[in-house]
């Protein structure tokens, strides 16, 4: 099984590399994003949210889990088992999010270079955050988080989950994210909904938070040990037990300081600072995270890739 997966994951990355997520394309995670806010419309009211919010979290995760399981297991014990190659193939690519977020971050910066409004409108269709308000600096800002943010998320947290369980893990892991995106936040609406989804997205980032943190500082390949300790100091300073290492991961590359309060669904959010460099951000930076981000799925891709060959 392992040597079966290492052709399928260079060609997904390749095509991931080229198509990025091509909106003509049917994506699973559009599915689970349907399945995900017909739950919460129904389930969402009246007494015993968190239970019910669980019961939802719980079941949707294994659903994909066993779901594609027995599909794969049917397949290689079928008269058609290397029907699987292509379909592994397919699987990966649905779960890798590296090369999308990369275009989005590009066009932030050059909308905000052509007027505040386009770049606001811009960044707030990969942030969660209010962007109305948001000043040049904070529009960079909160593209370049959210892109360190994503190669966790978007790339070696799947990557992570496929050396350990194979496509199922993988795509389990992209519904618990989805979900977490979509109902872990801490407001009122959500924050006993949407506990047991933020708490199952925690505990399958936290290794792979680091291992992401880890590979940037590689990718870099300069300051390793005054940049390791930039990211022990700051990495707690975030309201989430993983998403602060990548960030402080590239804030400290890159000599910059992320964080700071931010509105979410019309709530201010307290949040300390991540690094102490208040410098004005350039296309130069971009180009300086992008850089690293590529370097460090190669990094991940090349690990995974020994990884199955010594096994």
């Amino acid at each position: 099984m392992n040597f079966e997966l290492i052709l399928p994951l260079l060609l997904a990355w390749l095509l991931d590399l080229w198509l990025g997520d091509p909106a003509w394309l049917p994506h699973p995670v559009v599915g689970f994003g349907k399945m995900i806010a017909w739950g919460e419309r129904h389930l969402n009211k009246g007494r015993h949210r968190m239970i019910k919010g669980a019961v939802m979290t719980i079941l949707l995760d294994s659903i994909v889990f066993f779901c594609t399981w027995t599909v794969l297991h049917a397949i290689s014990k079928s008269p058609f088992p290397y029907v699987n190659y292509p379909l592994f193939t397919i699987l990966i690519f649905f779960c890798l999010a590296g090369t999308t977020l990369i275009r989005e971050v590009r066009e932030v910066f050059r909308a905000v270079e052509r007027s505040l409004e386009e770049g606001r409108r811009q960044v707030g269709r990969i942030v969660g955050r209010d962007t109305s308000e948001l000043s040049a600096q904070e529009i960079r800002t909160a593209a370049l988080e959210t892109l360190a943010e994503n190669l966790s998320d978007g790339v070696i947290a799947p990557l992570f989950w496929l050396a350990v369980g194979g496509p199922a893990a993988m795509l389990t892991y992209k519904m618990v994210n989805t979900q977490d995106s979509m109902i872990g936040y801490r407001t009122e609406r959500y924050r006993d909904f949407g506990c047991w989804a933020a708490h199952i997205d925690d505990i399958a980032n936290y290794l792979p938070a680091r291992l992401t943190a880890l590979l940037m500082l590689l990718a870099n390949g300069r300051r390793m040990s005054e940049n390791a300790r930039f990211v022990k100091k700051y990495a707690r300073n975030h309201a989430s037990p993983n998403s602060g290492w990548p960030e402080a991961a590239l804030a400290a590359i890159l000599d910059c300081r992320f964080g700071g309060p931010h509105y979410y669904f019309g709530q201010l959010f307290p949040k300390p600072y991540i690094g102490h460099n208040d410098r004005p951000l350039t296309t130069v930076d971009m180009k300086t995270a992008v850089r690293v981000n590529r370097m460090a799925e190669i990094l991940a891709i090349t690990l995974i890739t020994l990884i199955y060959c010594l096994i």
